[in-house]
């Protein structure tokens, strides 16, 4: 396994390192915003675009197309923009991402058609999924060896914030079919955090120093499965792609699930059902780093695929909304199966050497993401 520093990077202030965990950790909330905008939004959008021809058939169905188009944009954002940031530093990706999420999370507020909204979510996705691989191996990399465990949990925790947030939003301010587009202006505010990052947060002092000790001045992405590489690479991404596909994906579902069992008589339901999973998940992928540097890498992450599968399987077999059973349950599997996201931002910066972190990272991360 590769280090990210053998000491405490000496050319960043205390209050430098300050200010990239502090825009890392801002950028991942919204980017947790922008991952739960739909499964909160999507029944309300679909039926203001297809009025009278809408049908509960056609709501799970728009919502399908429509989680599948972000999760396809963010494999290729975090695929190929993780490969930026290994070729033009960690700083600048970042910025992109969080600018490209943005602005086409914004012009969801103005679409005429699903179509329109289809393709926004695909364009949405590859800044989500830049931000993740980017953010965090900028914090990882500037910030000492013994405060790895912290950052990396605050780094998982902040796409869970975001969420949070949302879903407190829903269930305070209600999305319905005649008043939603608001909530889609709300997504835009992000731009102004990624003008702010591209001039005030210092770039990873670990990158520069082997971009310029390195001969070969970038990383071509074909390299990453190349004889030095491929092991770790197919590692990362086996480790990555399983908490997708099993119970993140899954607890997914549960918000469409909410909203057509409860809106006729609970409109706020699936607001709520959103932030209580979302502070379960907090705690979890907060948690997650600490529990692995407790237990050790590979014991946590077994128990942790434990749980989840277990949690959720409760989840959708012996609970159901608006029971007395279905809000803990929910908090429980948020944090259980988010445990993984404060795991991974620990293990696969240490898996990865410099030069392809954030290649790595975002091969790991978003690979999975193409069969969810």
């Amino acid at each position: 396994m590769q280090s990210t520093s053998s000491s405490q990077p000496a050319s960043l202030s205390n209050s430098q390192r300050i200010v990239v965990l502090i825009v890392a950790f801002c950028g991942l909330v919204f980017d947790g915003f922008e991952l739960g905008l739909m499964p909160v939004a999507s029944l309300s959008v679909t039926k203001s675009l297809m009025g009278d021809s809408f049908s509960a058939e056609a709501g799970g169905k728009w919502f399908a197309w429509y989680t599948a188009a972000l999760m396809l944009g963010a494999a290729v954002g975090g695929i190929t923009l993780g490969n930026l940031g290994d070729r033009w530093g960690r700083r600048r990706a970042m910025s992109i991402s969080i600018l490209i999420y943005s602005l086409f999370a914004g012009l969801g507020a103005f679409v005429q058609s699903q179509e329109q909204m289809l393709i926004l979510r695909f364009l949405v996705g590859l800044g989500t999924g830049g931000m993740l691989p980017n953010g965090v191996a900028l914090a990882a990399e500037c910030w000492p060896n013994a405060s790895r465990a912290l950052i990396s949990g605050l780094m998982g925790a902040g796409i869970n914030v975001g969420i949070m947030l949302l879903g407190r939003t829903a269930a305070i301010w209600h999305l319905s079919e005649d008043s939603w587009r608001w909530v889609f202006y709300v997504a835009a505010f992000p731009a102004v955090l990624a003008v702010l990052s591209w001039y005030i947060v210092p770039e990873s002092p670990t990158w520069q120093a082997t971009r310029n000790q390195s001969k070969k001045k970038s990383l071509a992405l074909t390299e990453m499965f190349g004889p030095g590489l491929l092991r770790v690479t197919l590692i990362g991404v086996m480790l990555g792609a399983i908490p997708l596909l099993g119970a993140w994906a899954a607890s997914k579902w549960m918000l469409p699930w909410a909203d057509k069992v409860a809106s006729a008589t609970h409109p706020g339901y699936k607001g709520t059902v959103q932030f209580w999973w979302a502070c379960g998940a907090i705690l979890g992928s907060f948690m997650g780093a600490q529990i692995a540097k407790w237990l050790g890498r590979r014991v946590s992450y077994f128990f942790i695929s434990l749980g989840s599968v277990t949690l959720t399987w409760i989840m959708f077999r012996y609970s159901a909304p608006l029971r007395p059973s279905f809000i803990p349950i929910v908090c429980v599997q948020g944090f259980v199966s988010t445990l993984f996201f404060g795991w991974l931002p620990l293990y696969l910066p240490e898996l990865f050497p410099t030069r392809a972190r954030a290649s790595g990272m975002g091969l790991s991360y978003n690979v999975g993401r193409f069969a969810t």
